[in-house]
């Protein structure tokens, strides 16, 4: 299981790292907060993600209103956080693959949230 450290020093890089992505690139269209270790991302339609650590499993958690719940481990070997259920390994089960094809649906535009360094590339 990753160090307690390495793993909030990630998660905290990925949380903000989103937060930042997404509010700029998203105007008024979503309402973006981030807060006490939780990204908050409300659609205009009212459906809501809630991403957030959870540090006794060493695992970022998202709730989305089009894939439901989902938890993402960090993988060393790719270096990006990958769904924990996951039974096969592919780009599908990267989280910033998930989310930003989700919230590019939502927008209707492309959303990039690949960053070097926080497991989102």
């Amino acid at each position: 299981m990753m160090d307690e450290t390495l793993f909030a020093t990630l998660a905290d890089a990925t949380l903000m790292h989103l937060f930042e992505t997404i509010d700029s690139a998203a105007g008024d269209e979503l309402e973006v907060d981030l807060g006490e270790g939780i990204l908050t991302v409300e659609r205009e339609d009212g459906g809501q993600y809630v991403i957030n650590k959870h540090a006794p499993n060493r695992q970022i958690w998202m709730s989305s209103p089009v894939s439901g719940a989902r938890y993402f481990r960090y993988d060393t070997t790719s270096t990006s956080w990958v769904d924990a259920r996951a039974t096969s390994d592919g780009e599908a089960m990267i989280m910033g693959v998930v989310l930003g094809r989700e919230l590019s649906a939502a927008l209707g535009r492309e959303l990039d949230l690949a960053a070097p360094g926080t497991g989102m590339e």
